[in-house]
């Protein structure tokens, strides 16, 4: 029988114990950090009074009414060792807090140099021993023993220095000046907000009391739409990360480098329509990258089984062994060659090397000679052979039917494979294809990106995956170390689940006509995000902790302690009574959680009882029939298993990415890229945080990643369009933010919040829709949704733009963003709401209710020769006709409107004003998509114009029916002068 163990302390490692009522000591209320109460008494006297890990003050209370297993002897301990006279007594965690104590030290060894070489390996030693299963208890107590007669002047030697032990990063928040008057505007426009809906409330216009009625709900979900967006971004905070220090601490000349592993996953569909030179460049970007090649691993995933990837992916491979060392030799940047060599910039700055230019025009023509390779292939690819297609040796490809074929696994480059030209090891490098059959659910790109994560544990099990889309390539070369800086830090890293990087862009028009940059989303939202949770997961450039997508909750979760499985002789501590109110969040929380237990729990049992607790658990039914891969998942450092067999690895990884081997497991449910929408970036981080992860955002000064992105119209709504369908698909789930894991208590309600925004914002598109259409509905009835205004009313109107453009102003000032990014991206809002987003609404609704599915579209990668030539192209879609129908509306509105002006004369001017400003706000909201249709030639697609001016032709059959210009006892006084004269 195990006896329940209290939880560790993070700081000295021993157990944290209990207060008098039976719960267990906890210092910080608001993340529950493990420390103990010896620890806590020295970070007082040191006079560090907050939480090491959520920056929280601690509370002064938290001394009383405590009591530890060895609270005596802890104590002593502590206070000899603060007062630096430890006794002979003095034990491990007197050691243990003089390791965390010497951060704000400078100890130095007699000489005046700085030690930490044999705190360094102490740290090792601990680590490795409180990991192994100690099967001899008097052993045990022997070894415990022996090292506590450790002579003082030892504890003094195992000092680090202060750049080993320094934090690894820093929270730099917003000055105080301009987050606080942000924050004040926002509260007064809440304020304002509400005087005004209680004066469109108390005030309705009879005359026009349909329109009036419209316009109040669409204002109010604007209102509702605004605070969900806003709050989320109250607390804006920047960081700021040490990669010296991270060298420092982990890379130690002379030795291994004991920088963690990463994988990365880089994914392809249609090699046609996501150009393999593009793809090669990312991996190439990868295979240089400033970063031991022993610690990184490339997994190139083609879920269309084409042949042509395949191929190009043979050709970078052998390229790259003449890339990866001039990249590594002369530290150039990007590392990707297409960008580099097309960067127009003077490249012998900052290079000392005379034999640069002679290996860089070398190096240049090597390139452009892969690219006609790539190039060749491509042609060859464009029409498919009737017999299909064969490979060198002659054999059938296997994926000649992408619907219907086996699992595929190469691995090109690698520890034992292949090397540069100048003898150095290469970072491995994998082909995947997995297995699809007909009858099957392979859930597109979430399926593959779950099909690497068990490839990747079976060959090399990396504690870190980083994954990118095809057309995204490194642009930093540290940026690994960036995200390691947050990730292996042991406070601030310990309950971070992914770092995700923004997404920049390359190839977009300079005035950014349709917001493709979205800086707004990534230099406002993301960074505010940080300050609450951390930011959403954007689906590429995101660096995640394996066993958060393994489903296991982060250590400071409350554990779930080793119920044991006593007889009625085992005589048991009884457990003081728990609120019935708790025992059900309890629960609640449970059901947040994939695994079945933490990962920490299986430190609390024996060999036997672990392997047995195992089999009980059924991991089979969680992460699939795979013995290897089983035991990949608690291996929370990474690392292949040493019982398992090299040889049978391949065999092993072929399994894993069978057709079948998701059936009736967790897979995508609880584990993973999560399905059940074709946007799984939101829903896989989502799942995340409402376990109680935390995320951050890394922006580093040199972009770590750059893409490509549509910039014609038609494109770049069909990419929106699918962004907000995947956001109604979530809303209509189970896994809807507005009631999903809201017992759990573990997501906080701002980040709730901004979780909402991200799926209702297709929505807005039907009140958006609306509003845009009354103004040319007020122009042509004469009538108006405002009545005749006081002079309270236009306090009021006048303080509600004062405020909108003060936040704005605010926002920009500590953000950083251009006013003309920030109009950019109001302007594609009103765009893409009343165009894809609505078409997104409707589909998700038809896919709910009749089952109609829809298909992905991916976008385009590539733009014509001439600069920006794809702008200018017009491509048919339904898409345009809702836009194009507003703006021809409200032109015939103006016009509708001057004219009744002039008949009516100068009384007729005023109200005028108000209804032909709003329908100008409506125009110039709309102008780029108006210059999108006329293209280079100015010619706009003759079915979008026949569409658009049968629409407004109704509006103007409404409007010649209705006959503003004259009114009906006009018209009956007519009529009577008409019968006098006998015409």
């Amino acid at each position: 029988m195990m006896e329940s163990k209290s939880p560790v302390c993070n700081t000295c490692g021993e157990e944290i114990g209990l207060k008098s009522n039976g719960e267990f000591f906890v210092a910080c209320h608001e993340c529950s950090f493990p420390i103990c109460k010896a620890c806590l008494e020295y970070e007082f006297k040191e006079g560090r009074r907050i939480c090491l890990r959520c920056g929280n003050p601690y509370d002064e209370n938290v001394f009383d009414d405590v009591e530890t297993k060895t609270s005596k002897n802890q104590a002593t301990i502590a206070t000899t060792h603060i007062n630096n006279t430890p006794t002979q007594d003095s034990g491990i965690h007197a050691r243990h807090i003089s390791t965390v104590s010497t951060i704000d030290s400078e100890l130095n060894d007699e000489y005046g140099n700085p030690i930490w070489k044999n705190r360094v390996e102490s740290w090792k030693d601990k680590k490795s021993n409180k990991k192994k299963k100690k099967k001899d208890t008097k052993k045990t107590k022997a070894e415990e023993h022996e090292a506590s007669q450790i002579p003082p002047q030892q504890h003094m030697e195992d000092q680090p220095n202060t750049e080993a032990t320094d934090v690894l990063s820093v929270v730099i928040p917003i000055p105080r000046t301009k987050i606080t008057s942000y924050r004040i505007v926002i509260i007064m426009r809440l304020i304002i907000l509400a005087l005004f809906f209680n004066y469109r409330i108390t005030h309705p216009v009879d005359s026009a009391y349909g329109l009036w009625l419209t316009s109040v709900i669409c204002e109010i979900w604007f209102a509702v739409s605004w605070v969900l967006d806003q709050f989320p971004k109250w607390s804006p905070i920047n960081r700021e990360t040490y990669i010296d220090r991270l060298s420092a601490r982990f890379e130690r000349e002379g030795e291994i480098s004991q920088l963690a592993a990463v994988d990365f996953f880089v994914s392809t569909v249609d090699p046609l329509k996501e150009p393999p030179l593009i793809t090669a460049n990312t991996v190439l970007s990868i295979l240089a990258l400033d970063y031991p090649v022993d610690k990184v691993s490339c997994y190139v995933s083609d879920d269309g089984a084409a042949m042509l990837s395949f191929e190009s992916l043979v050709e970078t491979a052998d390229f790259a062994r003449k890339w990866v060392p001039f990249c590594k030799k002369y530290s150039i940047e990007p590392r990707a060659p297409e960008f580099y060599f097309s960067l127009k910039i003077d490249y012998l700055r900052d290079k000392v090397q005379p034999s640069f230019v002679k290996e860089r025009r070398a190096m240049k023509r090597d390139y452009e000679e892969f690219k006609v390779r790539m190039n060749a292939l491509v042609s060859k690819a464009q029409k498919t052979p009737e017999e299909g297609w064969t490979m060198q040796d002659g054999t059938s490809w296997p994926g000649n039917n992408t619907r219907d074929h086996p699992g595929m696994i190469q691995v090109f480059l690698g520890y034992s494979g292949a090397r540069d030209i100048e003898g150095n090891e290469l970072p491995r490098l994998v082909y995947v294809s997995r297995e699809k059959r007909p009858g099957y659910q392979h859930h597109k790109k979430a399926g593959a990106e779950n099909a690497l994560v068990r490839v990747s544990a079976v060959l090399t099990n990396a504690p870190f995956i980083l994954n990118l889309d095809c057309d995204h390539y490194v642009n930093n070369s540290k940026a690994v170390r960036e995200a390691m800086c947050f990730l292996m830090d042991p406070i601030v890293g310990q309950d971070v689940c992914y770092v995700q990087f923004p997404q920049r862009f390359d190839g977009i028009d300079k005035s950014d006509r349709y917001a493709n940059r979205n800086i707004v989303f990534f230099d406002v939202n993301m960074r505010g995000l940080d300050g609450i949770q951390g930011p959403v997961y954007v689906g590429t450039g995101c660096v995640f902790r394996r066993q958060a997508l393994y489903g296991y909750s982060p250590p400071s979760k409350p554990r779930i302690l080793p119920q044991s499985s006593s007889s009625c002789c085992c005589l048991t501590k009884k457990k003081p009574a728990q609120d019935p109110s708790e025992l059900y969040k309890d629960a609640k929380r449970e059901e947040l959680d994939a695994a079945i237990f933490n990962l920490g729990d299986l430190d609390n049992y024996d060999e036997y009882e672990r392997s047995m607790l195992i089999s009980q658990t059924s991991f089979e039914k969680t992460f699939g029939l795979s013995a290897v891969f089983i035991e990949s998942t608690l291996m929370e450092n990474g690392g292949v298993p040493d019982s398992v067999n090299p040889s049978t690895l391949i065999k092993e990884a072929i399994h894993v990415i069978s057709c079948g081997y998701e059936e009736k497991t967790e897979w995508g449910k609880e584990i993973g890229w999560i399905y059940g929408s074709i946007t799984e970036d939101i829903l896989t981080g989502f799942k995340m945080h409402c376990r109680g992860w935390r995320s951050i955002y890394c922006m580093p000064l040199r972009p770590a990643f750059k893409g490509s992105a549509p910039i014609n119209l038609s494109d770049r709504l069909h990419q929106v369009l699918r962004w907000a369908l995947g956001s109604v698909e979530i809303f209509l789930s189970r896994h809807c933010p507005l009631w999903y894991g809201c017992s759990g208590g573990r997501l906080k309600w701002l980040q709730r919040m901004a979780y909402i925004n991200t799926i209702v914002y297709p929505f807005t598109s039907l009140p958006l829709v609306a509003y845009c259409t009354l103004p040319a509905i007020c122009l042509l009835t004469g009538k108006f949704i405002i009545p005749t205004l006081s002079n309270i009313a236009s306090m009021l109107f006048l303080g509600l733009f004062i405020s909108i453009i003060l936040t704005s102003v605010l926002e920009l000032r500590w953000s950083g963003v251009s006013i003309e990014d920030l109009w950019r991206n109001e302007q594609f809002w009103v765009i893409g709401g009343v165009s894809a987003h609505l078409f997104a609404v409707f589909q998700g609704f038809l896919k709910m209710l009749a089952g109609l599915d829809t298909n992905f579209t991916v976008t385009s990668k590539t733009a014509e020769d001439l600069e920006f030539g794809e702008l200018y192209i017009v491509k048919w879609t339904t898409l345009l006709i809702p836009p194009t129908t507003l703006l021809i509306v409200n032109l015939v509105g103006v016009v509708a409107g001057f004219s009744d002006a002039l008949n009516k004369g100068y009384e007729a001017w005023g109200p005028l004003f108000g209804k032909v400003f709003f329908a100008f706000w409506v125009i110039l909201h709309l102008y780029p998509f108006l210059k999108g249709l006329m293209g280079r030639q100015n010619r706009t697609p003759t079915i979008v114009v026949l569409w658009s001016i049968l629409l407004a032709s109704v509006f103007s059959l409404v409007w010649v029916r209705i006959n503003p210009f004259v009114s009906r006892t006009d018209t009956t006084g007519l009529s009577q002068n008409c019968l006098l004269i006998d015409c």
